[in-house]
């Protein structure tokens, strides 16, 4: 292990399917092409990321670690683009602890039509995993070495796959010739809370963790008659005939009998040097909980002139390095060092020296980067486009052309909630998010932000860069009136039913931050009474607008902005309704017609009286947790308020139809007073 890396790896080993397929290509036979699948951006940040499994119409694979990635970006001769968010960039650095981490799209360029070759030397680095495959006419079990692959098609990536060569069946079908045979991914793997992955060990499993008293390399088979239904398959060895079942492993019981975390990264090819010896679970290939993505993301808001300052002084420091401080009071040295790399041909001698004293700053020290990491709030990212969004427009349309934001002000109608303070049409906007990390068997927000559960994504230990997608789009604001929204919360504040929700909060904490408990109070975590009001507005907005926006419910997003007033920023109570892709210049602006003011009152006045019943009444009005419960939602279903897990920035926590209406059964906590 070198001294860059803290990691076991053997570098030998490095992804590199370009490189493999011109080896390929020099030979005389047919050759197997690298490209396998493709995939959108936005599922390669939020789904299937480094360390996940994308599943392919034969096989499955997972991306590797970003250190492969390079190896792709090499092949040009030209610099990696970059995507610029200076504010987001700061804190992808903070939380991967790296001052020079940059942002930069996935290796991709669009081609001019299906044939042409353009981008061909670019695409996201991947290798089969799992590496146990299972024949599906004999049943027979091997590592990926035992089958054939097979891709030849240069248009037809859904036809790559591996095939066991001499399949002759399964016993009792008959003499019968042996024919190839398709091989799928065994689906059973262990996985640990601190993001290990590793494949299940059937050779052990079968032989009650010892050797086969047979054969060296034994031969394995899975027996698997009800696929979809769990942990159902058995495992036989054709060697010594010992067979044993893979529901075992399953509950608590088979969790003892599973051996120890060997602190393995797949995705990285790389173990950790002093092993991990966490308990491991048995986890599927197709799990909803194999992998979370932690991103971090903002709307781009126009930059200030002090932010434009700190940005070149950035950029004029990661294109210098080490040269900024031996050229330092060379001016002259330092303009031609930055000619085609920076622009500062605008600046005179005197705003450059402040440039370069701002760029030869110290960086923070390891614990000064703790600290700050520890005392980082999410709220810090929502301030500033918080506060823009309430600065006044001077005319009707404001634009901003680099930052991509164009904002339209609103007439509120008559009949439009007088709670509603200010309406916003965002024309155009640009949402950057960016991966930091990623956990396994619970979502990053729920496993109490402990660093070691956040897998790396690189094994450098401290990264240049990480991947980030650009979206552009379109949304409505809305602000909500703050000195009712005070007054509401006060009153919620002192009720039993906010009690009973804190309640169950606290249980929730410390059964799934059992760690963090000890050092993080759970008030602390649990979000104050605007937010679950705003949280449920937004909710009933979004189902109400994909009726009639031209979007479906899962294409629309939430922004919210729910905050009360603390030192160094002013209290908030809003919303951003948007939609955005990733994949074009933008959206239609179905979207933002809905802010027009008729419109925009039938929505939402339609959207309230919706929500005062539900189909699941009186049930679901009436639900609030009593100890030993600890969800996290009072009066909220998936009849009423629940959203996709596309449109939730909280996975449909934080929800109760009772902060947002009095209910039919006399709750008199709602924010917006029922007429009639």
């Amino acid at each position: 292990m070198s001294d860059e890396n803290r990691f076991i790896y053997d570098a030998s080993r490095g992804v590199d399917p370009l490189a493999d397929l011109e080896e390929e290509q020099e030979k005389a036979a047919k050759h197997n092409r690298a490209k396998v699948g493709s995939a959108r951006p936005s599922s390669l940040l939020y789904t299937y990321g480094p360390g996940a499994i994308m599943d392919l119409p034969q096989f499955t694979i997972m991306p590797t670690g970003l250190d492969d990635w390079d190896r792709i970006w090499r092949r040009r001769d030209s610099a990696p683009p970059q995507i610029h968010a200076p504010r987001l960039r700061e804190v992808v650095r903070m939380m991967l602890r790296s001052p020079d981490v940059q942002l930069r799209p996935h290796p991709w360029q669009p081609k001019k039509h299906m044939r042409s070759a353009e981008g061909n030397d670019l695409g996201v680095p991947s290798r089969v995993f799992p590496q146990w495959l299972r024949c599906t006419g004999c049943d027979m079990l091997g590592l990926l070495a035992q089958f054939d692959y097979k891709n030849t098609h240069p248009f037809r990536t859904d036809l790559a796959v591996f095939e066991h060569a001499k399949c002759t069946g399964r016993a009792g079908d008959g003499a019968r010739k042996a024919m190839r045979r398709t091989a799928i991914p065994a689906r059973y793997l262990l996985a640990c809370a601190d993001g290990h992955l590793d494949e299940f060990p059937y050779d052990l499993w079968v032989h009650h963790g010892r050797p086969c008293e047979v054969a060296e390399l034994p031969a394995l088979k899975m027996e698997d008659r009800t696929a979809g239904k769990g942990a159902s398959a058995v495992i036989k060895c054709a060697s010594c005939n010992q067979r044993r079942p893979m529901g075992e492993a399953q509950g608590e019981a088979g969790q003892r009998k599973l051996p120890l975390c060997r602190g393995r990264h797949p995705h990285l090819d790389a173990f950790e040097p002093k092993g991990c010896n966490r308990d491991t679970k048995l986890m599927l290939v197709g799990a909803s909980n194999l992998w979370f993505a932690a991103t971090q993301a903002i709307i781009v808001m126009p930059e200030s002139k002090e932010e434009k300052a700190s940005d070149l002084a950035d950029r004029v420091r990661t294109a210098l390095g080490e040269k900024l401080g031996k050229w330092r009071h060379n001016l002259d040295m330092i303009r031609d060092l930055l000619d085609d790399r920076v622009d500062v041909t605008g600046l005179t001698d005197h705003d450059l020296e402040e440039v370069l004293a701002t760029a030869s700053a110290p960086v923070a020290t390891p614990e000064e980067q703790e600290e700050q990491l520890r005392d980082w709030d999410p709220v810090d990212l929502l301030v500033p486009e918080w506060r823009y969004l309430l600065r006044d427009i001077l005319s009707t349309r404001v634009e901003d052309p680099k930052s991509g934001l164009t904002l339209a002000a609103r007439e509120r109608g008559p009949q439009l909630r007088p709670e509603v303070g200010r309406v916003l049409a965002v024309e155009r906007l640009r949402k950057v998010n960016a991966l930091v990390g990623f956990t396994r068997i619970d979502d990053m927000d729920r496993v109490g932000d402990l660093p070691r559960r956040l897998a790396p994504l690189t094994r450098a230990p401290r990264p240049a860069w990480t991947v980030a997608t650009e979206d552009r789009g379109e949304g409505v604001f809305l602000q909500l009136d703050e000195t009712a929204v005070a007054a509401w919360e006060k009153r919620i504040l002192d009720t039993d039913l906010w009690e009973l929700h804190r309640a169950s909060h606290e249980r929730n904490f410390n059964r799934r931050f059992s760690e963090t408990a000890a050092h993080v109070h759970p008030d602390t975590r649990l979000r104050p009474p605007r937010y679950w009001l705003v949280h449920t507005f937004a909710h009933i907005l979004i189902r109400e607008a994909a009726l009639t926006c031209g979007y479906s419910a899962a294409s629309l997003s939430e922004r919210l902005y729910a905050w009360p007033a603390a030192e160094g920023r002013d209290p908030a109570a809003g919303l951003l309704i948007c939609t955005t892709a990733s994949d074009s210049d933008g959206t239609l602006g179905g979207l933002v017609q809905l802010s027009e003011p008729d419109r925009l009152q039938r929505l939402v006045a339609s959207a309230l009286h919706k929500a005062e019943r539900c189909s699941s009444d009186p049930v679901c009005a009436m639900r609030t947790p009593q100890d030993p419960e600890d969800f996290l939602h009072g009066a909220a279903c998936h009849c009423c308020v629940m959203a996709s897990e596309t449109s939730c920035e909280r996975a449909n926590r934080f929800l109760d139809r009772r902060f947002l209406l009095d209910l039919p059964g006399g709750s008199g906590l709602g924010f917006f007073p029922t007429h009639g």
